[in-house]
């Protein structure tokens, strides 16, 4: 791999082997620091080598272990901040559907979009808002369903 191949983002390709090894290494040295109800401080070595306390909430710390985690296992990933306006293919790969299916969505008002032209656009934190309430939908009738079969020896 060239050093401009290996300056690409992980959203234009996989992590390299060694990536993937270095970001497990870092990944089990933060999660050895991690503290879920206060901050986690971990300490980085400057360019003189003398080490410097970094200081990370638990939403970063957690942030943190989770792109880890990706790259460790080789997988890319991609950012997609918050107020992003995403085309509907976008939209739809987020949510694993078709881009037609998005648009039934769209046009039921089940999530906000806006046109910009003649295109249809949708902001980051409404697609997210209904995938959240769309899983948590699907998780509760799941439930419901193991708890019927449990009642009636379905099993």
């Amino acid at each position: 791999m060239t050093s401009a191949q290996s300056a690409l983002a992980f959203d234009e390709r996989l992590p390299t082997e060694l990536e993937s090894t270095n970001a497990e290494t870092l990944r089990q040295i933060v999660a050895s620091q991690f503290n879920e109800n206060g901050e986690t401080v971990i300490h980085v070595s400057d360019d003189k080598g003398k080490p410097q306390p970094v200081t990370l909430t638990p939403a970063l710390a957690q942030s943190f272990l989770d792109v880890l985690r990706l790259v460790s296992s080789g997988r890319g990933f991609q950012l997609i901040p918050l107020e992003s306006m995403l085309t509907t293919q976008q939209a739809a790969d987020i949510l694993n559907v078709s881009r037609p299916y998005l648009i039934k969505l769209l046009e039921r008002n089940d999530i906000e979009y806006s046109h910009v032209g003649r295109h249809r656009r949708v902001k980051a934190c409404d697609l997210l808002t209904y995938k959240d309430r769309r899983d948590s939908e699907r998780a509760k009738l799941l439930s419901d369903i193991a708890e019927f079969d449990g009642n009636n020896d379905l099993l």
